[in-house]
């Protein structure tokens, strides 16, 4: 499902700055929030302070600096849509009090170049679209974009295994190998939402990625850096992310070290979470 951008907020949300503290899944994310020193729900004047501090510019693919706007009420024009704003005004809309917007506003300062592609692969895609159908490729972009994972290895046999959904053989038999030759990273706002409050089911959309040893080596933030490159390339391409099928279901809590359960063997026999499925296009 495609989510509504006009929706409300949920009423109440509270901030909670030990929140990223709960899971390593916010581990990409740490560069960007260990410089947001707020006890109150972070606005948007905060947030662009942040990015006016934060020592590198974060730009749509028009070379225009990004800032961060209230959304006021349901727009009326193209123009002034999601994405057709984003691209044209460099203004990202959020919502106030809103966990959804918030990680959006994060991952635009985590991965800036992909996140620009992926505007940019939108606007044209409206653009070109006839009525209201969106298209294959609309679709695959937005999963991604709200429940996106990269899946970076050093390994393709390893990638093979997720691809081909033997995930007790992927996270279990091959446990130690995954620890070393892997690398699990959230990119979708809406998976980092529901990180808050983990449950069995989670199941990101995931982009794959071969890449040298060198690679996992870096620092958590050279790496962050490293792989929005990586990505940006790979989802610039419009031969990728060209329909759904193209991107890898995974089940979050099955990464080793993201939940207590899954130090067990047992956990990867629940067939109603680590499924079996269609192979998944390269």
């Amino acid at each position: 499902m495609v989510p509504d951008r006009n929706k409300p907020a949920v009423p109440g949300a509270q901030w909670n700055p030990g929140w990223i503290e709960r899971s390593p899944m916010f581990l990409p994310l740490a560069g960007i929030v260990r410089n947001l020193s707020v006890h109150r729900w972070p606005d948007v004047e905060t947030l662009n302070r942040l990015l006016d501090t934060g020592g590198r510019q974060i730009c749509n693919v028009r070379a225009e600096p990004i800032r961060f706007v209230e959304q006021v009420g349901k727009p009326a024009r193209f123009e002034e849509q999601f994405e057709p704003r984003t691209y044209l005004q460099a203004q990202v809309q959020m919502r106030a009090h809103s966990w959804h917007d918030l990680f959006n506003a994060f991952v635009w300062m985590t991965f800036p170049k992909t996140k620009a592609v992926i505007n940019a692969r939108h606007f044209a895609l409206l653009q070109a679209q006839t009525g209201r159908k969106r298209t294959s490729a609309g679709d695959a972009l937005t999963h991604f974009d709200e429940d996106g994972m990269v899946v970076v290895s050093t390994d393709d046999s390893l990638l093979a295994l997720l691809r081909s959904f033997r995930w007790r053989e992927l996270f279990w038999d091959h446990r130690d190998a995954v620890r070393a030759q892997m690398r699990f990273v959230i990119f979708g706002h809406a998976m980092y939402e529901k990180a808050l409050n983990p449950f069995v089911g989670m199941t990101a959309k995931s982009v794959l990625l071969r890449v040298p040893g060198d690679v996992l080596r870096l620092g958590n933030e050279a790496f962050i850096g490293e792989i929005d490159q990586r990505l940006a390339e790979c989802v610039g391409d419009p031969r990728n992310l060209s329909r759904g099928r193209s991107l890898a279901p995974l089940p979050v809590l099955g990464v080793p070290g993201w939940w207590s359960q899954n130090e067990s063997r047992e956990f990867y026999d629940d067939a109603s979470h680590f499924r079996s499925g269609r192979l998944v296009r390269e």
